[in-house]
């Protein structure tokens, strides 16, 4: 028995070996558990516990934070830059378009601001610098905040064509037309809380839905080479044309016509544009 014993202790060998099978094997390291593995190693083994999905939540929780928190830095920016977005006015487009009535000049808009977004979301892979919170690209979000502005424009100028400018100043009109845009339907002239200077609690709500249905939308335009691009032209070119669906359905049922409206002030015009607009815009 103490012969067996003296043996087996000799094969085991000094502290920089191990014993696994009854065959030393040089190297052991410190941290080993007695078993043959490192410790490291051998809890990276092991079946997940309370604590991994603890960290599995928590990862979760926060990637939702940074995606509430990217959503509500682009709807603040839609809201401050929604005043800044240049506008024709009626007598402008007729000039441009002349000769045409009202529901082909509304046609030329709406083919030009599907060609922009379409632009748009072709040009999305590159670099964009709009700060952002980390769970949104920078340009994904340049994305959504250019072709919201494109459609902020083409949903303004239909007010025009059908002879349903809102009333009150620059910023009201633009409260207006981003609460058209959330939405998705015309302004209510009969409506003043739907173009004060305010946006609702209720109106902000549907504001960032509209952003995330849009970013959930936007995501395959990531895609690497020319397949995001294909996509995101194909996409945005089809919900422009979308939304001008619906706006023009509604502002057809109260549509003022040419002859009947009155002498309209020219539109202001923005002194400078923010630097996320596309270049469509300019």
């Amino acid at each position: 028995m103490r012969g067996g014993f003296r043996k087996k202790k000799d094969r085991a060998g000094t502290g920089d070996d191990r014993v696994t099978d009854g065959i030393a094997v040089p190297g052991q390291r410190k941290d080993d558990d007695g078993r043959g593995l490192p410790a490291p190693l051998e809890a990276a083994e092991q079946p997940p516990g309370p604590g991994r999905f603890a960290g599995l939540r928590g990862g979760i929780a926060k990637g939702g934070k940074g995606a509430k928190a990217g959503i509500g830095y682009l709807a603040d920016r839609m809201i401050e830059n929604a005043p800044r977005v240049p506008v024709r006015d009626l007598a402008t487009l007729r000039r441009q378009f002349p000769g045409l009535p009202p529901e082909e000049l509304a046609d030329k808009l709406v083919a030009g601001a599907a060609n922009a977004t379409s632009t748009v979301g072709a040009g999305i892979g590159a670099a964009a610098m709009l700060p952002v919170a980390p769970a949104m690209p920078a340009e994904l979000a340049a994305e959504i905040t250019g072709v919201a502005a494109i459609e902020l424009k083409l949903i303004a100028e239909l007010h025009e064509v059908y002879g349903l400018r809102p009333p009150g100043n620059l910023k009201e009109r633009s409260t207006g037309y981003l609460t058209a845009w959330a939405e998705e339907r015309g302004v209510d002239v009969t409506r003043p809380s739907t173009f004060n200077n305010a946006l609702s609690g209720h109106v902000k709500r549907e504001l960032r839905q509209q952003i995330m249905k849009r970013m959930v939308r936007s995501l395959p335009n990531l895609m690497p080479f020319m397949v995001g691009a294909a996509v995101g032209a194909m996409m945005n070119r089809r919900d422009t044309k979308k939304l001008a669906e619906h706006i023009r359905a509604d502002l057809r049922k109260r549509q003022v016509p040419w002859h009947a409206l009155p002498a309209q002030a020219p539109l202001e015009q923005p002194a400078v544009l923010p630097p996320e607009f596309p270049k469509e815009l300019r």
